[in-house]
């Protein structure tokens, strides 16, 4: 494949473009995406392409995506834009109590193709109301597929496999990665939901990450080389379906586990993986399997305060010292 260099969001951006050109029932709809081609330059080139199919709304999130909901049960096939993630409060039973349940509740005679983008995260100094990472829920609720990506190329495979699928997928983009830059393939590739990433292979503890915890694992890995610990970074990208599979063959390996994630410590995807690495791999694990997370607070609009809620690389490095450390 012929490789670039492209940000998250040109990622994002030409995905969006080749999708909407090859399928027509593709479309987008949220609050202010044409005036500045939306908040974060995502949608750059597509109303001027795509005239109709780009919807500026009124500001309603229970509406956008009753909307949404309406319009995948007659055959199109819409991306849900909510701005901030933390507008999803003002949609839930459109997304938890109809969009989740309604394949299931009729015995799967109809399909469900709604793509709902939650820019997620902090980092940005946008306070508690605008920095929540709120993946967890989403994963508690049957029915939801959860995708949450780290770098562009991954950013474009999973939202054109998010797309293509026939059932609602909640697709988390951190706000402060969308000018991350990466190698991302010229050509048409898709990523399968469901398949997580070993991006760098080591020996000694498996840091298992995904949206912004991957690039504090990344850094970390390289710390902790240098001071002779080879550690395996397995990022997930799609939190459900979860792929287990891949988790269990480094765990295997390495004997050691670090979950990591920008979410807040108590109730995050974090205590699900260490649940099911206990329930399922107990007998392979060496020392306690340590969680790296946020704070349990609303998140500060103070820089520094915000920093110290925040979790860090340091935090990534002690974790894994502390139990490859144990005999």
């Amino acid at each position: 494949m012929t490789e670039r260099i492209l940000s998250a969001s040109a990622a994002l951006a030409e995905a969006l473009h080749e999708e909407m050109q090859r399928d027509e029932t593709v479309f987008i709809l949220g609050e202010d995406l044409t005036a500045h081609a939306g908040i974060f330059g995502q949608f750059e080139g597509l109303p001027e392409n795509f005239p109709g199919r780009i919807i500026d709304t009124p500001i309603s999130e229970a509406a956008i995506v009753g909307v949404g909901v309406g319009s995948a049960l007659t055959d199109m096939r819409p991306i849900v834009d909510l701005h901030f993630s933390d507008f999803v409060t003002c949609c839930m039973d459109e997304l938890v109590n109809q969009a989740a349940k309604i394949r299931y509740m009729f015995g799967g005679q109809v399909k469900l193709p709604l793509v709902v983008w939650c820019p997620d995260g902090a980092g940005i100094r946008a306070a508690a109301q605008h920095s929540q990472s709120l993946e967890a829920w989403f994963v508690h609720v049957p029915g939801l597929k959860v995708v949450v990506p780290s770098e562009p190329s991954d950013v474009k495979g999973l939202i054109k496999s998010a797309i293509r699928d026939d059932n609602p997928v909640m697709f988390f983009q951190n706000k402060s990665l969308f000018s991350k830059q990466g190698v991302v393939p010229e050509e048409d590739y898709l990523i399968p939901l469901g398949k997580a990433a070993v991006k760098r292979q080591g020996k000694d503890v498996t840091l298992i990450c995904y949206g912004s915890g991957y690039y504090l694992c990344k850094e970390a890995a390289d710390i902790l080389a240098e001071q002779g610990i080879e550690a395996e970074i397995v990022d997930l990208r799609t939190l459900k379906p979860l792929d287990m599979d891949t988790v269990t063959v480094s765990i295997k390996k390495t004997g050691r586990a670090v979950t990591v994630h920008e979410a807040c410590l108590t109730g995050g995807f974090g205590a699900e993986l260490c649940a099911r690495i206990q329930e399922q791999l107990f007998d392979h694990l060496k020392g306690p399997i340590k969680r790296v997370a946020a704070r349990d607070v609303p998140m500060p609009f103070s820089p520094g305060m915000e920093d110290f809620c925040l979790p860090k690389v340091t935090d990534v490095v002690m974790a894994a010292h502390s139990i490859v450390s144990r005999k």
